[in-house]
């Protein structure tokens, strides 16, 4: 008897502590690991209903300026009826975000000052979070009540590369499985320059099952911690004055001789002076299917260095020949906040060098009604870089006028820093002096639903 007795308390022992530790149980949809990019919706259930319950989202990411840090959003939430949570059903009642927003707790995390960076880093295997669920006990006290680890599994996983010889630190990415020839996206990054941006971007879509090629055409100085480095890419410019167009050229020619990309389905994705670049050289070069232009441009702006500033020189030409440009106005002022610590608004010197000299800005507008192929244009109302509203809808009106296919996405209230996956929280778009323009929720939504209408537009224009 005594060990019948033993095992059935021991039975019972066991299935409470399941059941206790089964209580509250968070998960993610569609699924805690996806590919990055992805979005994800939190849930949490198994709590009290009425029950107030913080949700919290760690992260590390490597900042510039920062280094290393530890990024964390929390908001609490209250559970409904049925003891749930859902982040894409219910808004907070205070933290982080306001409001019903699935993705609040990714896009809204802050830098942790002094705290150390989680157990959960990115690396080779992608980025992990670990998500949190946080009550009290019975005294008041921060109680621990359920985990997950979540996982952005990284795109070179699944994907291959190569070099593209004749431009240098162009790279071709291309899917590791694919059956037939791939359409393929040119993809060109903005006054940042180097191929950080432009080789992300093409990685996601090389993962999506696209050919792309990432297209760095300008490499500056960089700064380190030390100071003043060399630029990423010694072989390209290191001011952004008479950038060769004629480089689109080169890059469709190229491609053309790569047994797994079909060349007669090519498509551009440019970003800031990236879009510039690439809606001037769609004006000029036909057999495009498609461009999608974010934060883009509808004239040629004058050219700068990071060291010497404004130019006095187009940022584009065309086989060798200077374009038509706009002059900047207060440009040097502007750029002197970097050293003092003022915001910078970039905006400012474009919009008074436009207002100052109208016919210049009529001669250097780029001849959108000259691409036979839809656009795809993505931008922001409150844009402090340059006014990429105005510009996109100037666009727009005129190849409405032609009526050419265009598509335009102008997100009320989002600023410059729209562009990319949303891998990093938009609060930090204008935490330095150089001021982006936007509101953080605003940017976080331009960011999702532009990256997916991106990739709607693209397989659509490339079938």
């Amino acid at each position: 008897m005594p060990s019948t007795l033993n095992r059935v308390t021991l039975a019972l022992s066991l299935s409470l502590a399941a059941s206790l530790a089964a209580a509250y149980q968070l998960a993610a949809a569609p699924a805690a690991a996806v590919l990055e990019g992805e979005a994800q919706t939190l849930s949490l259930s198994g709590a009290k209903p009425g029950e107030r319950i913080t949700l919290r989202l760690n992260r590390r990411a490597d900042l510039p300026g920062m280094g290393p840090s530890l990024l964390r959003a929390e908001a609490i939430f209250q559970a409904d009826a049925q003891g749930r949570i859902d982040t894409s059903r219910q808004a907070p009642l205070s933290g982080s975000y306001g409001g019903i927003d699935a993705s609040g707790l990714f896009w809204s995390a802050l830098p942790v000052r002094g705290g150390p960076a989680p157990a959960a880093a990115t690396d080779a295997d992608g980025t992990r979070l670990q998500l949190e669920a946080w009550g009290q006990d019975a005294a008041g006290a921060p109680k621990s009540l359920a985990e997950q680890t979540l996982h952005w599994l990284p795109a070179q996983a699944r994907i291959e590369s190569r070099t593209a010889e004749p431009l240098p630190g162009a790279q071709l990415l291309l899917p590791r499985v694919h059956a037939a020839k791939l359409p393929v996206v040119i993809v060109l990054g903005g006054s940042e320059g180097g191929s950080l941006m432009s080789r992300r971007l093409a990685e996601a879509l090389a993962a999506r099952g696209f050919a792309a090629l990432a297209l760095p055409y300008y490499s500056p100085p960089r700064w380190g911690a030390q100071g003043p480095m060399a630029p990423e890419l010694p072989a390209l410019p290191a001011s952004f004055a008479r950038i060769e167009l004629g480089q689109l050229e080169t890059a469709r020619d190229w491609l053309r001789q790569q047994p797994e990309v079909d060349a007669s389905r090519i498509a551009l994705w440019g970003a800031s002076k990236g879009a510039e670049f690439v809606l001037a050289g769609a004006s000029r070069i036909a057999g495009f299917k498609g461009v999608v232009a974010v934060v883009p441009s509808d004239v040629i702006w004058e050219g700068f260095d990071m060291m010497q500033g404004a130019m006095a020189q187009p940022s584009f030409s065309w086989h060798g020949e200077a374009l038509a440009f706009v002059p900047y106005k207060g440009y040097q002022e502007e750029v002197a906040g970097f050293m003092s610590g003022q915001p910078v608004r970039l905006r400012r010197p474009h919009d008074a060098g436009r207002a100052a000299q109208p016919e210049r800005a009529s001669a250097a507008r780029i001849e959108v009604e000259k691409i036979a192929a839809p656009l795809l244009l993505i931008a922001g109302s409150d844009d402090q870089v340059w006014d990429s509203g105005g510009m996109a809808r100037a666009i727009a009106s005129r190849r409405a006028a032609a009526e050419l296919p265009t598509e335009l996405l102008v997100f009320e209230g989002a600023g410059h820093g729209i562009i990319g996956l949303g891998t990093l929280p938009t609060t930090l778009n204008n935490a330095g002096p150089m001021k982006m323009g936007g509101q953080a929720a605003a940017d976080a939504k331009a960011q999702q639903q532009g990256w997916v209408r991106t990739l709607i537009f693209l397989r659509e224009v490339l079938r």
